[in-house]
């Protein structure tokens, strides 16, 4: 309901900002460049970098956090009482407190940093997809001058809508799209057939 909400707002909004637009010329698209992306060929090996990244960086770094944390804490606790006999400066203490503190931050807020980096790290090897899906996006708006387009998920099935992912896939020479990407709307390129005369009825003759 609150989709169906949004979708004839901004409609209405539109129409009201451009008083020569009509139901007729309105032209609505459904996209999302992310998903279009995930539907690449290429983004297999994405996939696979990314997982190699995890494997191999993120778990040494998690596991440096660790080891650092146990001996950081192992001194604090030997220094400490070190410092109460005099024979170590409290400003020593203080600093392997800190960097111990540190250590014990990035344990706490692994699954937050990790996710971070591996997200950052997706978007690095994932760039040259965005620039080629940008190019071909780029074409087809000025082809098809849309005036507005929805992400899927914001707008209730059998609203009248194009599938700009099938355009996509046909400007890419894609051999296929996933199945939840294929029926999110009409097809924008697909030749309408003129109506067929209903069975048993001949045309008038003049």
């Amino acid at each position: 309901m609150k989709k169906n909400l949004l979708v004839a707002f901004l409609c209405i909004a539109l129409l009201f900002a451009a008083p020569n637009t009509n139901a007729q010329s309105l032209k609505v698209g459904v996209f999302d460049i992310d998903l279009m992306v995930q539907a690449m060929p290429g983004y297999r090996i994405v996939d696979s970098l990314v997982r190699i990244y995890e494997a191999d960086s993120l778990a040494v770094e998690y596991e440096y956090y660790q080891l650092e944390y146990q001996r950081l804490d192992s001194t604090y606790k030997a220094d400490s009482g070190l410092v109460a006999a005099g024979k170590k400066s409290k400003a020593l203490l203080d600093f392997t407190n800190e960097e111990r503190r540190k250590m014990a931050i990035n344990i706490v807020y692994w699954q937050q940093i990790s996710q971070n980096k591996s997200n950052s790290k997706r978007s690095q090897y994932a760039q040259p997809l965005y620039q080629v899906i940008s190019g071909a996006y780029r074409k087809i708006l000025e082809k098809k001058k849309y005036t507005l387009i929805l992400k899927p998920q914001t707008y209730e099935a059998g609203f009248p809508i194009d599938n700009i992912f099938l355009s996509m896939a046909r400007e890419l020479k894609l051999q296929g799209l996933p199945q939840e990407l294929l029926y999110l709307g009409d097809d924008p390129d697909a030749v309408k057939q003129p109506a067929k005369p209903a069975t048993g009825t001949k045309p008038k003759t003049k």
